[in-house]
Formats: structure tokens, sequence, C-alpha cells
């Protein structure tokens, strides 16, 4: 585990924070940065940060290779970033599928390896800039330090967003945070720490409680409660991350791109990764997708294309066949909607939007299952056939107390775009913006609060994006 929250939000933040407002020079506030993310690292995977710096030193040499246009030197960058990844994601799912099939005499020892916090993030971050580098889209960077600053930066180095050098290659050089890049940045933060921690929290006590029953007390109800609390679960706990990471990021003045846009509103699956975990969709589509021919080769070597970026976005996540199944999942349903088999561009939009969202949440209910065999039993129960227990049935009903009924009406309002729509609207007057200003900055201060009075009760529970 990295910082108790606690401990992040009271001391190592607000240190780190003012050390770099008052020292002016721009060397010594990314020394103050670099040190800072690597201690924010150390404190919980002291031995992987030597991973992390090796990672960061091998794609040095890399950007400096591939910057002649070395296409053996790309090859190489690819091979080794991808083979770390390899090895300490998914040797031990391949050793022990392989085992499966093999004779018992001949079975291999499976790896014992703890997987590193955010390796998939900064593994992808690091491998971006060597392919810009080499396509000319990026400049090489030669200073050593600045790189590392670019692949360590603590606020969104373990969970993302996943962010591209020459988007913030001038604000590693030289940045200013105003007084109202802070303001804004501290009011992300903490609403992305109230996502996680009033909402996300809450649903995922009644997400785990219902995938951990047994299969025999799962019904119609269980499962659809189990399946709408992780679907509430996993959007608040990633956006908010990611919310947080941008938040933070303003403070010290880099500016990320958008992460998330209220992807439960999309009328298709296509459009769902639009507007979900965009850094990541939008990587693929830039460094495999396209690649690969994109749509350029014809229409059956286009869906050819999606289904290997569908594969390995649910490999991405984890080494697992849960995940590999719910990216295939998507990419089939993104085919039949490219062929009009299922014709998302014609009819009632409110039937597109119920669709997709349907879609989705049977997609989640795959992504969260421990087995393929548990996802069935869900999806199977959702539809109605599932088991007739009536304890299953009072188990759930005792989920449901008065706090969480609230808080997930409010995670069903919070998805949408209404709040930010009412919002944008009030602030058009001009006493609307001067009140929204001060209404923003109270609701920030209530937020914080409430987040901190609720990780003081709790016990750690970590966000979900931590263990990909």
């Amino acid at each position: 585990m990295v910082f108790s929250s606690v401990t992040f939000l009271c001391i190592f933040f607000p240190i780190v924070f003012l050390l770099h407002a008052v020292i002016p020079n721009g060397r010594v506030r990314n020394a103050i940065l670099i040190l800072a993310s690597i201690l924010f690292y150390a404190y919980g995977e002291p031995v992987y940060v030597i991973l992390l710096l090796v990672s960061v030193v091998l794609n040095y040499i890399f950007g400096l290779g591939v910057s002649g246009r070395s296409k053996p030197v790309l090859t190489l960058a690819v091979v080794v970033n991808i083979g770390m990844l390899f090895v300490f994601k998914y040797a031990g799912f391949f050793v022990t599928s392989l085992n499966r099939v093999l004779p018992e005499t001949a079975a291999l020892p499976v790896p014992k390896l703890s997987l590193p916090i955010g390796i998939s993030f900064y593994t992808f971050q690091a491998l971006s800039y060597v392919i810009d580098v080499y396509r000319g889209r990026t400049e090489v960077q030669r200073n050593f330090f600045r790189l590392l600053l670019y692949v360590s930066f603590f606020p969104q180095l373990i969970a993302g967003p996943i962010v591209k050098y020459h988007d913030i290659e001038h604000e590693i050089r030289e940045r200013h945070a105003s007084v109202d890049d802070i303001f804004a940045g501290l009011t992300r933060f903490s609403i992305g720490l109230g996502k996680k921690v009033l909402i996300a929290n809450t649903m995922a006590y009644v997400a785990d409680a219902v995938y951990a029953m047994p299969g025999s007390y799962i019904g119609l109800m269980a499962a659809w409660v189990g399946a709408i609390a992780y679907l509430m679960q996993i959007y608040f706990d990633f956006s908010g991350y990611s919310d947080m990471a941008i938040g933070l990021g303003r403070m010290f003045g880099f500016h990320f791109q958008e992460n998330f846009d209220h992807p439960y509103i999309a009328g298709s699956i296509r459009e769902f990764w639009r507007r979900w975990h965009i850094s990541l969709s939008t990587w693929f589509r830039d460094y495999l997708y396209i690649p690969l021919g994109g749509n350029r080769k014809g229409r059956a070597r286009t869906i050819f294309n999606k289904y290997v970026v569908f594969f390995c976005t649910g490999f991405w996540h984890g080494a697992n066949w849960t995940f590999l199944v719910w990216g295939l999942f998507h990419g089939t349903l993104e085919m039949f909607e490219e062929k009009e088999w299922i014709p998302v561009n014609r009819g009632w939009k409110v039937f597109n939007h119920i669709y997709a969202l349907l879609m989705v949440t049977i997609g989640f209910v795959v992504f969260r299952a421990d087995t393929l065999t548990q996802a069935g039993t869900m999806i199977a129960a959702m539809f109605g056939f599932g088991a007739a227990n009536s304890f299953g049935y009072v188990k759930t009903l005792a989920l449901l107390s008065p706090y969480v009924i609230t808080v997930m009406l409010c995670a069903f309002i919070g998805c949408t775009a209404l709040p930010v729509t009412l919002a944008k609207r009030w602030q058009k007057t001009a006493s609307g913006r001067a009140v929204g200003e001060f209404a923003l900055m109270a609701l920030s201060i209530v937020i914080l609060g409430l987040s901190l009075m609720a990780l003081a009760a709790e016990s750690y529970n970590p966000f979900i994006y931590f263990r990909f």
C-alpha cells in the first residue's frame, strides 16, 4: 500500500506543495517533486522503486536511440517494456494456464511475484514517449531528470491518467500555478476524494457483500443490487482518482487531459469508449490500432484490428480470463454496432442509452467476478434464472440501509451530466457566477471534511485501479 490517506492529506502533500510553492527555481522544484514521488512510491513498494528507476533509465536510453529513426531500437524498446510488464503481471497466469494442459509430472513452477503498483500505467506512459520520439511528435529529452519526473510524478503514477510527454513537456521545463489554478485544483481534488470515500467505498461495501455470497444465495434482487453497486463503485472509484490526480497536478502547474466524460450517458458501446478511461483508449488507438492499419485496409482487417485492441484492453487490466472475456465482449458489441446488427444509429435515443448501459453493466459483472463461473451465475440471476433462496433475499435487503440507498441515489445523479449542466446554467448570470464560486468553495470544504472523517473511521480501502 502507499501512504495512508490521512498521512498523505495532512502531512505529505502539504509539505511538498508548500516547498514547491515557495521555491522559485525550476530545477529545485523539479527535484522536490522527483524526491517526493520516489518517497511516495517507496513507502509502499520499496523494492520496486528499483524497477521504476530501471524503466526510466532504459527508456531514456531508448529515446536517445530512436531519435535517429532507428527501427531496431524502437523494436527493442517495445520488447523490453512489454517484457517487463509480462514478467511481473502475466507470467504466473500463463504458467498456471499451461500447467492445466500439461501432464502433472511436467508441471512448471509458478512464479511468485507480487504486482508492482502502477506498472501498467508507467510502462505505457514511458513507452508512449519513446514511440513519439521515433515518430517525430516529441523532441528527445536529453535531461534525464525531466524524463524521470514525467514518468514518476506521484499524483498520476499509480493509477493514471496516462499522460503523453508532449502534453506536459513545456510545463516540466517551466510552469506557474496561479491562485485560480490552486483553487480549481483543490476543488477538483476534493470532489474526487469525495467520489472515492463517500460514494465508491459505500458501493464497494454492497458489491463485495453480494459477490461474497454463495451461488445458491444469488437471486434476481441480489444480482441486480450487486451489479448496480459495482457499476457505481468502479466509476466513482476510478473517475475519483482521476479527478484527484488532475486536481493535484493543476495545483503544481500541470494540466492533464480529462480521463472521463460521463460514460454512463453513452448511447452505444463505441461512444462509451470515447468517454471511459479516455487516456487508455486513446493510447491503444494511437499506438496499436492505427499501426495495425486502423480502418484503412478493408472491413475484415478493421474487425481484426479492433478485436486485437479489445483483447489487449481486457488483458491490460489483469491476468484473468474474466478481463479477457470482458474486453472481447465489448469488442463484439462494437463490431455489431459497426455492421448495424445493433441499430444504435437509428430509433429512439432512450432505447440506445438503455441498451448501452445494460451491456456495460453486464460487462462489469464479468469484470468484477473472480471466475467466469461466478460471472455466469450472476448474469443468469439478473435475468431470472438464479436461486430462489430466501436467505439471499434477506441478506441483500439488509444491505440496503437508508444511508446506502441515499448514496446510491446520489451516485445515479452524479454519473449523469445533470450537476454540471445546472452549474453552468447558473453561472451564466453575473450573480450566479459569484455565488457559484462561493458555493463551490463551501461544497469542497464540506466534502473534504466529510471525507477526512470517513477516512479516519474506516480501514484502508485501496483504489480499484491500483492493482492494474
